[in-house]
């Protein structure tokens, strides 16, 4: 597949121009950056081993965990690499399938985490408001059909996206001004008319993530609700430190999508767009791992006994 502009010959490649501000801090950046990723990697690879090692974590709330644990993963690694190669090396070329093939996964995996997101939302909204059904209605089927279903909800938005994406024409340049084939980015370079697309992708964003977001207030209303009624100061506090941590996580993630992606016009504040950008690909990621782990006994628990067994065996 090849990119068609006016003068009649074809691009096969663009160029991802990354931060040329501050490219003269490029192997600083880049350890900075390396470490950050296999941080990220680590910790929600430790999430989800110590969820499926240690049995007394093999309930819906890790299930969930684990599960955005391996969607963060396999997020972060669609463009994280090139960053990296960007601070080591300059400007990296990308041919067109690659980046279409990078834009989806981009937009198709982040839909995702959202779609978790407001899963594991319900998922504390039934554990604390309604206990004693919990255990039946939220069963191993049902945990595993909900994050099938995030997953295809993802991709059945998100492909016909990309696909009316890779029908656009491109002309003039071929620099991608971003580290990583960013929607807006390449909305920015066609030089078709783009109106329906820009519309299309900002209807998407709105029911993507404020259908999840809405369902996250909704749920955590409830839980507000029911957490204040709750008798003694020992249980408030139980109950609220089981939430604490998706609430951080959440703030965090609505934060830089709602700034990135909820505009009609992806043309604008593109430069904005690729710091924002690395709050959610970067930043966030890599706090994930700790706000869960950190506020988290039970955790914890799993982890000091499992480095204990790791002592015993040596």
């Amino acid at each position: 597949m090849t990119v068609e502009i006016r003068n009649g010959t074809t691009v096969p490649e663009f160029a991802l121009e990354g931060f040329p501000a501050v490219q003269h801090l490029g192997n600083v950046l880049f350890l900075v950056h390396l470490v950050a990723y296999l941080a990220s990697i680590t910790g929600n690879t430790l999430i989800i081993t110590i969820t499926w090692a240690d049995h007394r974590l093999q309930t819906p709330m890790y299930f969930f965990l684990s599960s955005f644990s391996f969607c963060e993963c396999c997020f972060i690694t669609t463009v994280i690499p090139k960053l990296l190669s960007i601070f080591l090396l300059g400007p990296q070329t990308i041919h067109f399938t690659s980046c279409l093939a990078q834009a989806f996964s981009f937009l198709f995996l982040g839909s995702t985490i959202f779609f978790l997101m407001a899963v594991m939302s319900l998922d504390r909204y039934q554990a604390i408001c309604k206990p004693l059904r919990y255990p039946t209605i939220m069963s191993l089927r049902v945990c595993f059909l909900l994050v099938v279903f995030c997953y295809t909800l993802a991709f059945i938005f998100i492909t016909g996206l990309v696909l009316k994406l890779s029908r656009l024409s491109f002309c003039g340049s071929n620099v991608i001004p971003h580290f990583f084939c960013d929607f807006g980015s390449l909305i920015y370079l066609s030089c078709s008319d783009t109106r329906s697309l820009e519309m299309l992708a900002f209807c998407l964003a709105m029911l993507i993530i404020f259908t999840s977001f809405i369902i996250t207030i909704i749920a955590y209303g409830n839980i507000v609700v029911t957490i204040v009624r709750l008798p003694s100061a020992k249980e408030r506090q139980k109950a609220f430190s089981t939430c604490s941590s998706h609430l951080i996580v959440l703030s965090l993630m609505y934060g830089s999508c709602v700034f990135i992606y909820v505009k009609p016009k992806q043309r604008s504040r593109l430069d904005s767009n690729r710091e924002a950008a690395l709050v959610n690909t970067v930043v966030t990621p890599l706090l994930n791992p700790v706000i869960y782990t950190l506020r988290n006994k039970q955790v914890h628990q799993a982890l000091r006994e499992a480095l204990s067994r790791l002592k015993l065996q040596k």
